[in-house]
């Protein structure tokens, strides 16, 4: 088993018991004939999006938590391309992240003279059920900030779609007796 085999399932792992926990939290019971205040909706629904998606390459992703006050935490999970980090498995933390109603963007941390910006939407995917593959997507536009030696920057932007993975793609705890 390769390295970056075994980062994967970790990182699946950890997808799944956060989705799981994500799941299991219950709406907090409101009086009859009163409305939680729009506030509260948003938090509710913004968790569901919590979860692990595509990146640019088969392997990489990203972990995406969303807090209760809508700030966004996670990391982009990825394969270096620079001649020190070629196929190394790198992991670049949020920096700032935020959701606003289905608008997100984050920027990351710079590892090894690169940072990414996201600036787009969540939208509901192909996916029919929670817990499928694309039930949820990120929409919009991915920017790479690579600098060189001489601390120029160059950026490049792409339009993506980043699929949410499905539940059942990670591993399952083990329930002991």
């Amino acid at each position: 088993m390769r390295k970056w085999d075994l980062l994967l399932i970790i990182a699946l792992g950890t997808a799944a018991l956060c989705m799981t926990t994500v799941a299991q939290e219950s709406k907090p019971p409101t009086a009859k004939g009163v409305e939680q205040p729009a506030s509260e909706r948003s938090a509710q629904s913004g968790r569901a999006y919590s979860g692990m998606y595509t990146f640019l390459k088969e392997g990489e992703f990203v972990q995406l938590t969303v807090e209760d006050n809508g700030s966004i935490t996670g990391f982009v999970s990825r394969f270096g391309d620079g001649e020190s980090d070629k196929g190394a498995f790198l992991d670049q933390f949020f920096k700032r992240g935020k959701l606003d109603g289905n608008k997100l963007s984050f920027t990351t941390e710079i590892v090894h003279g690169v940072s990414f910006d996201f600036k787009g939407t969540i939208e509901r995917g192909e996916g029919k059920n929670p817990g499928d593959e694309a039930y949820f997507v990120l929409k919009g536009t991915l920017t790479e900030n690579s600098s060189d030696a001489d601390k120029k920057v160059t950026s490049h932007s792409r339009d993506v779609v980043l699929k949410m993975f499905p539940q059942e793609a990670s591993p399952t705890p083990v329930m002991r007796k």
